[in-house]
């Protein structure tokens, strides 16, 4: 049981600001088969944190929330799908359509702080603190399809305060919008509070919630095999309770590395140059071979690899940049742990590369069609042993959500869809670099960080981000950690509070009995010791 302890401020419904446009409330959206293969999947749940602002409302943080409540309003009157709720019409065929009902019900939202956590608890361990990220997320164990019954919210917010910062997380139905609408939408949320600060102009795109391109091919509405019980089965089926999280940072110089390294062996393999293998490609790869080594696996055992693959600009004609909904397919590489391991980088890159070529525009319409004839419901307890599965995108802008008092400083997901083997990848913090977020046995995990190998490709990162974390904490020390010990002090007179290293007590018992410090200074030298900075 974690030892600290959240407490809920307040919990209310957040409605979309008024709007002289009333047409599109009471609109219905219907969904496509790649909004309905989610309805056994849980809602999407990412979050960022942000330092606590320093120049803005003069910390009142109940206003800085009324001000994201407000900001949130908005913004769902753009994204006003999100502000209704997931309906179902049930047919005696036991089959069952679902359709978005937008009737501007609004959004869930909560205000919460956790005492005794710092921005520092959250980012200073490569290991994720579960116990502390989870409670940072609403709606923890909801499966999207439950939304339909129990007329749950679309969108839920919860905006948590730390001791020296605030988390921002949101929880959205995967029916609704896929990784991209997700970020799109946190984008548009986070400018238009950007902007009531610096009249900033506006930079992202508007939402498309028609679905008028899959006319001609897939007959909306879609029924498809559905109930309560298909629920109630998903939700007995949970993840083992020894898993474990770890983020791990590739710098920009290292995965270069690692695409050349793939580029060069797949080109020996394959005898030609006319594919090309993608950074992130040679990154998955190489983290696929790390963790398949690590899990000890027999060498003729199967493994896979899923990746979620952006169908947008697959489908012909493609779907406009800012379509809101889900668009992704997984595709998923196969072979046996030995080809794997023996076969090397540029294989295995070479392999998720044909996987994901192979979704051509006349592949993607076929599986749409196949899909609307034969629907299939994955789920988490489906994937099979031995198999990864990759989220998101390093190309969402997540660093680019500044609500108007600065950049955030880390991404974290919550407990949704967490198994043996989901490795959730970012945009780094630094230009060009890629962080995962690794959930796996803890056993693998363990083996993973002291494999020479695999922890080599990730040491430039971590050095990468030492040098940052230490101008960091020059240029704004109060960040990791409590304030009143980086106040400038008198060195006569040391607050209650501040209790001295042992090993400082002598030094500190001289300071306290020289008038000045440059005599504490000079006291002190001839012992070859040393004096912190103090201010």
């Amino acid at each position: 049981m974690s030892k600290f302890k959240l407490q809920i401020i307040s919990k209310s419904p957040v409605l979309p600001a008024a709007s002289d446009q009333h047409k599109k409330f009471g609109r219905r959206i219907e969904l496509t088969p790649w909004d309905l293969r989610y309805s056994l999947h849980d809602y999407i749940q990412k979050g960022i944190l942000f330092l606590k602002p320093t120049n803005v409302f003069s910390l009142i943080t109940t206003t800085l929330v009324d001000h994201l409540k407000a900001t949130l309003s908005q913004a769902l009157e753009i994204f006003y799908p999100l502000a209704g709720r997931l309906a179902v019409i049930e047919k005696e065929d036991g089959t069952a359509i679902f359709f978005i009902d937008c009737n501007g019900a609004g959004a869930h939202f909560v205000h919460a702080v956790i005492d005794g956590v710092t921005a520092a608890d959250i980012l200073q361990s490569p290991i994720v603190p579960d116990d502390i990220v989870y409670s940072f997320f609403p709606m923890k164990g909801v499966v999207n399809g439950e939304a339909a019954f129990s007329k749950l919210p679309l969108l839920a917010v919860q905006v948590t305060e730390v001791v020296d910062g605030i988390f921002i997380a949101c929880t959205m139905n995967h029916c609704a919008g896929d990784g991209k609408s997700f970020w799109h939408f946190f984008n548009v949320w986070s400018e238009i509070s950007r902007q009531s600060f610096d009249g900033s102009v506006s930079r992202c795109s508007r939402p498309v919630f028609g679905r008028e391109r899959f006319d001609g091919f897939v007959n909306l509405p879609i029924s498809f095999p559905f109930s309560r019980d298909s629920i109630s089965k998903v939700k007995r089926e949970v993840s083992p309770p020894n898993l474990q999280q770890r983020m791990f940072r590739f710098s920009k110089a290292k995965i270069a590395e690692l695409k050349a390294k793939a580029s060069a062996e797949m080109e020996i393999i394959t005898e030609s140059n006319e594919i090309a293998i993608s950074s992130l490609q040679a990154l998955l790869a190489h983290l696929c071979i790390s963790v398949t080594r690590n899990r000890r696996i027999d060498p003729d055992e199967e493994v896979g690899y899923k990746v979620a693959v952006g169908m947008r600009t697959r489908i012909q004609p493609p779907l406009p940049e800012g379509y809101f909904g889900s668009a992704a397919l997984v595709v998923m590489p196969k072979c046996t742990a030995r080809e794997l391991l023996e076969n090397g980088l540029g294989w295995s890159a070479w392999k998720i590369n044909r996987a994901i070529a192979s979704q051509t525009a006349t592949e993607v319409r076929k599986l749409l069609e196949d899909w609307a004839q034969r629907p299939t419901l994955p789920y988490i307890g489906k994937i099979l042993a031995n198999t990864l599965l990759t989220g998101s995108s390093p190309r969402f802008d997540v660093y680019g959500n500044d609500f108007g008092w600065g950049r955030p400083i880390a991404v974290r997901s919550g407990p949704a869809a967490k198994f043996d083997g989901k490795l959730t990848v970012f945009p780094g913090a630094e230009e060009g670099s890629i962080e995962f977020e690794v959930c796996l046995l803890v056993e693998t995990l363990e083996s993973l960080a002291c494999d020479a190998e695999f922890m080599a490709s990730d040491l430039v990162g971590w050095v990468a981000f030492a040098i940052f974390s230490s101008i960091w904490i020059f240029y704004a020390p109060n960040v990791l950690g409590h304030p009143d010990n980086y106040i400038p002090a008198n060195p006569m007179s040391t607050p209650p509070h501040i209790v001295p290293e042992w090993y400082f007590l002598p030094i500190h018992a001289i300071l306290r009995s020289i008038p000045d410090k440059a005599g504490g200074v000079a006291a002190i030298a001839p012992q070859g010791g040393g004096c912190r900075r103090q201010g």
